[in-house]
């Protein structure tokens, strides 16, 4: 057989390939994905129960449910929760030789980092539909429907992304699945002191001034004012802007990684 007879695939369709096989062991594996649908929907469930009076409070921004304010906060939640797997799977293939393999193989340094990108931005997307579906039946409410899934499909798909870029290059970096798990509580450490779970100019002090330089806060912003208002360009570019602003920097961490992994 000559080479013509079998030529190599694409970067775009080796990309696809590693992409499905991400998903793939991510669906195999309950409890990497089971926890960023659950976790966060009981979350939200026990703060609305015990925080909905606040709404009461001057300054709160006007929402029909404590859910419906929530609702940016449980998807962020989820997506952070969610793509962590991409450096969990990447550290399992450099511990078991997987990864040594592929890189040796002729297939394209970009689909070695896209393929997982991918795979976590399409694992984000499902998050969203997953719980905007869940609590619209227990009455979350967007505004303007179109306008509001279109952009929080987008701004999950991305901050998907930048997450899961993120977790490989540590995973590159340390080829250790304990270390990607032990960089996740700055991740939930960062949506905790933003405007997630609570307004911080009805907080006050340190807590008002971190929350307002969080780039968590300003995606929360933007996104909670397209759910309550309708479609407001400003804000949905401000959430879009700020996660793709996060995914750039961590593809950039990501290709240095890789780089640095593949000359030992």
């Amino acid at each position: 057989m000559t080479a013509a007879a079998h030529p190599r695939p694409s970067a775009v369709a080796q990309a696809v390939a590693i992409a499905g096989r991400s998903v793939k062991g991510v669906l195999r594996q309950p409890p990497q994905w089971v926890p960023s649908l659950v976790f966060p929907l009981f979350f939200n469930a026990v703060s609305a129960a015990a925080f909905d009076r606040t709404r009461a409070l001057p300054g709160f921004p006007e929402v029909n449910s404590f859910l419906t304010f929530l609702l940016p906060a449980t998807i962020l939640q989820g997506v952070l929760l969610g793509a962590t797997a991409a450096g969990n799977d990447a550290a399992v293939d450099i511990e078991n030789g997987f990864f040594d393999r592929l890189v040796l193989s002729p297939m394209s340094r970009v689909s070695l980092l896209g393929g997982r990108l991918v795979g976590s931005m399409a694992l984000g997307v499902v998050q969203v539909v997953f719980f905007l579906a869940v609590l619209s039946v227990f009455g979350a409410r967007l505004e303007n429907p179109v306008a509001g899934i279109l952009v929080l499909v987008v701004v999950g798909a991305l901050l998907a992304g930048a997450v899961g870029a993120f977790s490989v290059s540590i995973a590159l970096r340390t080829g250790s699945v304990e270390a990607v798990n032990g960089f996740f509580p700055i991740f939930f450490a960062a949506l905790f002191m933003s405007s997630a779970f609570f307004p911080p100019s009805l907080s006050g002090g340190w807590f008002e001034t971190v929350a307002s330089v969080n780039p968590i806060t300003w995606i929360v912003d933007g996104l909670r004012e397209v759910i309550i208002e309708g479609w407001v360009p400003g804000a949905a570019a401000k959430a879009v802007a700020v996660s793709l602003a996060l995914g750039i920097l961590a593809i950039f961490m990501a290709t240095r990684s890789l780089a640095a992994r593949i000359r030992t």
